[in-house]
Parts: C-alpha cells; sequence; structure tokens
C-alpha cells in the first residue's frame, strides 16, 4: 500500500512540474500557444500565436512596471522581418503590446519578438511556434 501510494505521489509530481516553470508553453480553449520569459533586466515579456480565420495572430507584450519607457522592436517569421516600430509603455502596467496577422502557409512557423529599451539597453527576445 505504501508503494501505491508513493507511486501516486510521484505521478502527481511529474504531471505538475511542466505547469510550475517559466516559459512553458501551452495551449488554451482558443487554439493559442502562449509562452513568458524575463528580459535581460527587471522587465517580463509574453508572446502568444493561435491560427486564426485561416490566418496566423502573433501578440507580444513587454512588462517594465515602468510608465514612458521608450522600446525599439522586430517581429520575424522563420528569420524574415514580418514588422517592426517603437513603442511606450504606459497604463497601470506599465506595458505595452503590438499584434499582427500573417498569412497561415503549410507547416509550423517560428516567430521572434525582439525589443530593446532605447534608455538602458534592456533585451527581450521571446519566441514561439505555430
Amino acid at each position: 500500500m505504501k508503494t501505491s501510494a508513493r507511486i501516486a505521489a510521484v505521478v502527481l509530481v511529474a504531471a505538475t512540474l511542466p505547469a510550475l516553470g517559466a516559459g512553458a508553453a501551452h495551449a488554451g480553449d482558443d487554439d493559442a500557444t502562449i509562452r513568458t520569459g524575463s528580459c535581460s533586466g527587471t522587465a517580463d515579456w509574453k508572446i502568444k500565436g493561435k491560427p486564426d480565420d485561416g490566418r496566423l495572430e502573433v501578440e507580444a507584450e513587454i512588462d517594465s512596471n515602468r510608465t514612458g519607457q521608450k522600446w525599439a522592436w522586430k517581429l520575424k517569421r522563420n528569420g524574415k522581418l514580418v514588422d517592426r516600430g517603437t513603442a511606450t509603455t504606459g497604463g497601470r502596467s506599465g506595458s505595452f503590446e503590438i499584434e499582427r496577422k500573417t498569412g497561415n502557409r503549410a507547416g509550423a512557423d517560428a516567430f521572434k519578438f525582439r525589443a530593446v529599451n532605447k534608455r538602458s539597453g534592456q533585451v527581450c527576445v521571446a519566441r514561439v511556434r505555430v
């Protein structure tokens, strides 16, 4: 009986470990893949990719908890530039978000979002496969 309880406990712990780690990818009800992580400084990033009406939608967010920071960003798909721009953190959360839609070719696509804080040089790199 003790052996069965130990095995059940190990299985339960092993099943919950992936949910605990930062950066874990997961799919929600809407078939989205979401990844999170930390930047080179104190900011955090989040990226979400999902199919959307025959296209792919990618959302990326930088949360620095400081309003008024200027960031330069680039979004690449399979190594090719999709878009670039600048953004300023705002709101109570001190964050900014970009959202872009692209065509949905056959196979998986790798998206890379890179943002650099223009003043501090802090770098955020987020990746997701859709």
